[in-house]
């Protein structure tokens, strides 16, 4: 009874692991089922190469707008990092994109300056006025997205809490022992 018992724990222990370790897969996938996207220069030169591909981009929101078939964002492309989240850096931005979501969505809920990552096909370009000229935008028919909350932990090195401590003691006992009691 009792080997019963640890076989039915380990089970769910060894299941409780794999499941702490998927990923709903959902903005890693390409058309392909890879992790393979081009590089956003490639798609913004000839976007009707790749036209009907699913791609995964992500960027800054500049401006959202309800039009009549559905809710058009322009977008500031920002490379994708592990965790397909859009860097802080805008300077390493290849350009700009228009994502247009077919259902309702209010632009009031992805205002100005939010960071997305957005899965969808593409469905060909456009273009649009961009202050005194005229700009051509790859447009992405939206399949799912994920808002970001920006961060500096994923830009900055962490700090330990003293500096001058040895790595190798305990991270908050330092050399004197439970830290802040000294008895």
């Amino acid at each position: 009874m009792r080997v019963k018992l640890l076989q039915g724990i380990g089970i769910l222990w060894f299941a409780a692991i794999l499941a702490a370790c998927a990923s709903s897969g959902d903005m890693h996938e390409s058309a392909d089922g890879g992790p393979h996207v081009p590089p956003f220069s490639q798609i913004k030169a000839a976007p009707d190469s790749f036209k009907g591909q699913t791609l995964v981009l992500g960027g800054q929101v500049l401006a959202a707008r309800r039009m009549k078939d559905g809710t058009r964002i322009e977008v500031l492309q920002l490379p994708l990092n592990d965790s397909q989240q859009p860097t802080l850096d805008l300077m390493k931005s290849q350009g700009r994109f228009v994502a247009v979501q077919r259902d309702f969505l209010d632009p009031a809920t992805i205002p100005q300056g939010t960071f997305l990552t957005i899965t969808g096909e593409l469905t060909g370009s456009m273009t649009l006025p961009l202050d005194e000229t005229d700009y051509t935008y790859p447009v992405i028919d939206i399949k799912s997205f994920r808002t970001w909350i920006p961060s500096q932990d994923s830009t900055m090195s962490r700090i330990r809490p003293y500096p001058y401590y040895s790595p190798f003691w305990h991270p908050y006992w330092g050399p004197y022992g439970r830290f802040p009691y000294y008895w």
